[in-house]
């Protein structure tokens, strides 16, 4: 007869095992409150089942052996048995602060999601959820950890999950909860996240790699016994106590090796590491010197993680080296605090007694990052925050120096701009150009590890070109750039914004006035005090316009549900198929051809001429040539034209160049030309008598703004009198 299992038994079990965990590292903690705590979460989750068919409270309890195992207080492992019950039972955040504090209750409202509230997509849905629980986060640390002991627990049972849930939470587990583990410092959970999610996303090469390790296990313990015999040999014939430990390295390591080189796994030689725990920081470069004393190091392959810590409080030496048979191993020397930090990052600094933190200052300074993030995307629409977050938190880092050797340290790829902004918003706005190592560098430079940068300014009326925002990688910079365009261009921004606005309605249906019944609600939730206040923010790049029309839609779809009348919105007009980026009203399929005595390119008003079998011709309005047609008769011909919201082409257009001749003026405005990196078809140059230089060309733009940059660039140009349009 086969055996039931006893699941209450199990969880007694597991709950002595998080109550002894946590009087380890909390000899404060309540054991009669933690129980009442254990009893309500049984009770909330009773007859509710895990997709394996356990009971559902095994998750919580699990969770919370996690977070114990962190060294978190009483009130994070209580908020982690805890954790499900507002979103998944009939017990609220008041039921929670009424029995355990507020200090609990905030802890498991921060984790919970924002089930209750409709969006307009999933990616709306998905930022929101990741601003409330950054924002948690920003208030008290413990909410992100244990949210990540929630993700290691699903992990883990992820076999249960069906075949798109499981490669979807295992990509978001590689994209953002490993990542975010590692920049806070918690590596062990962190490989372990990477591990489970490969074994969701590439189950074909997770098997290979861990059969080959398992085929080759006395192999490499023969291998790892070896070095740790030699290393320990030594550092006893030198009085130096020490903890030595081998593995190999992580799978998805290995796996991402194998991926960014090209490789199989037979190649990859560096497999194992060595982890060397000191007494004491002066023992750790003495110990260095050891191991490149008994094996070869390799150059350039030597890390300083004591005087440069990570960003994530990270510190350890880390060399490589080859041992016998030329088989190449990394070895990581550090003292015990250094090991407890890495072991379990800003966990490891979150020893909470009587509700306050050990040292909250230097904690505070540590989180800066977090708020930092919060604050740079409080206006940003769902793609840019998800971007934000991966490029600026879970990017590797690029350690670059300051002229007086002060260490910044940036996202990996990020550039002069990046760095200027991270010194100060005034050397940003400020910048005209930078030398990096003693050279000039133009400002699409990517910063490499150990560059020295300078910042070269200009005056205080110097400002940031709108160019930049493409080239800066961190959302710091971006948002200081905007926030110098929203500050500097108010009155442009506004019309730009109120443009793009009512553009974007007219498109997706909405009527102006249909806006209007929930024009303060929408303001309210977007935080604008005015509607030119949002416009603005439209104009300078603060949000974008489609974020805006969620917003409207979600209030819409709220007052629909309180109205009996449902038609609030208008339907939209069948759009007609742009030719040639060209909309022609009431005719569809039409041929298009630009004529070539105005050229007209997107942004210039425009006009259409019906011809006899070459479809319609685009003419500028201001077209001498179209003038003079309309004058001559025909006027049924004559179409109303518009560009089309969406332009995915170029067009041609020619210019003349007037200039005072002299040397060197082709070499010049062929600079200028090249500098637009825009595409040139042809150039005539010649010289009248009196000395003007002419010059004719014909370039390709995308569009009215595109060219009056580079009229304005040629402009510039030294003895040029006039750039025209043919």
């Amino acid at each position: 007869m086969e055996e039931v299992f006893n699941y209450q038994e199990y969880l007694e079990q597991r709950y002595h095992n998080v109550a002894e965990r946590l009087a380890q590292s909390d000899a404060a903690f309540d054991r009669t409150r933690l129980r009442s705590v254990f009893e309500l979460a049984c009770e909330a989750h009773e007859g509710q089942l895990r997709k394996s068919g356990e009971p559902y409270i095994i998750h919580p309890v699990e969770t919370a052996m996690i977070v114990a195992d962190m060294n978190l207080d009483a009130d994070s492992v209580a908020a982690a048995l805890l954790h499900d019950m507002i979103e998944d039972t009939k017990f609220g955040y008041q039921d929670i602060k009424a029995r355990f504090g507020q200090a609990v209750a905030d802890l498991v409202d921060g984790v919970t999601k924002l089930t209750r509230v409709e969006y307009t997509s999933i990616e709306e849905q998905q930022m929101e959820n990741l601003r409330k629980m950054f924002m948690a986060m920003a208030r008290d640390i413990r909410v992100i950890l244990i949210k990540i002991a929630d993700r290691l627990h699903n992990m883990r049972t992820s076999e249960y999950w069906k075949e798109q849930k499981r490669r979807e939470k295992s990509l978001e587990t590689m994209e953002l909860y490993a990542p975010l583990a590692h920049r806070l410092g918690i590596q062990k959970i962190k490989w372990e996240l990477e591990d489970l999610a490969l074994k969701n996303l590439d189950p074909v090469a997770y098997a290979n790699i861990t059969q080959y390790l398992a085929e080759r296990e006395e192999q490499n313990e023969g291998f790892l016994n070896h070095i740790k015999s030699a290393v320990s040999t030594r550092l006893q014939e030198a009085g130096i106590q020490a903890v030595i430990e081998g593995r190999i390295k992580h799978i998805y390591s290995i796996y991402r090796k194998m991926y960014n080189q090209n490789k199989v796994i037979e190649e990859i030689y560096d497999l194992y590491a060595m982890r060397v725990i000191v007494d004491t920081l002066a023992d750790c470069y003495n110990v260095l010197g050891f191991i490149h004393d008994l094996f070869k190091p390799i150059p350039g392959r030597f890390k300083d993680y004591i005087s440069t810590p990570k960003p994530n409080m990270y510190q350890s030496l880390h060399t490589t080296v080859i041992g016998r048979e030329g088989v190449q191993f990394e070895v990581q020397i550090r003292t015990w605090e250094m090991h407890r930090t890495a072991e379990y990052g800003i966990a490891a600094h979150w020893q909470y007694k009587d509700g306050v933190a050990g040292d909250q200052k230097d904690l505070n300074l540590k989180l800066a990052w977090v708020r930092n993030l919060i604050e740079s995307q409080q206006d940003s629409d769902a793609e840019e925050f998800i971007k934000a977050i991966k490029v600026d938190m879970f990017a590797d880092e690029v350690f670059v120096f300051t002229p007086k050797g002060d260490v910044v340290n940036l996202p990996n790829g990020a550039g002069v701009i990046d760095f200027a902004y991270a010194i100060h918003s005034a050397v940003g706005n400020r910048m005209q150009g930078a030398r990096v190592n003693g050279k000039i560098v133009n400002l699409e430079y990517t910063l490499q590890n150990g560059d020295f940068v300078e910042v070269i300014t200009a005056g205080a009326s110097h400002g940031p070109s709108r160019d930049w925002l493409k080239m800066a990688k961190t959302s710091e910079a971006r948002n200081k750039i905007k926030q110098w365009f929203k500050k500097e261009r108010h009155d442009e921004n506004v019309a730009q914004g109120k443009a793009d606005f009512e553009r974007e309605l007219k498109r997706t249906g909405i009527s102006m006035q249909t806006i209007l019944d929930v024009l303060q609600p929408a303001l309210k939730r977007m935080s604008f005090s005015s509607i030119e206040d949002m416009y603005s923010a439209i104009g300078y790049g603060g949000l974008t316009v489609n974020r805006v029309i969620n917003r409207f839609r979600d209030e819409l779809v709220k007052l629909n549900k309180q109205r009996s009348e449902k038609i609030l919105f208008e339907k939209p007009r069948k759009s007609k198929r742009a030719v040639s980026g060209v909309i022609v009203e009431d005719l569809d399929n039409m041929l298009i051809k630009f004529s070539r005595c105005c050229l007209p390119v997107p942004g210039d008003d425009i006009t259409g001429f019906v011809t006899r079998g070459y479809g319609v011709s685009i003419h500028r309005s201001d077209c001498v040539s179209a003038l003079r047609m309309r004058q001559a008769g025909e006027k049924g011909r004559w179409v109303a034209v518009h560009w089309a919201d969406e332009i995915m082409q170029t067009y041609q257009t020619d210019l003349t160049i007037t200039a005072q001749d002299r040397p060197q003026l082709l070499v010049d405005v062929m600079a200028a030309l090249s500098a637009s990196k825009l595409p040139i078809h042809s150039l005539l140059a010649k010289t009248a008598e009196n000395g003007i230089a002419v010059i004719k060309l014909t370039a390709e733009v995308g569009g009215s703004e595109q060219l009056a940059s580079l009229r304005n660039d040629l402009a510039r140009v030294s003895g040029v009198t006039a750039v025209k349009r043919e």
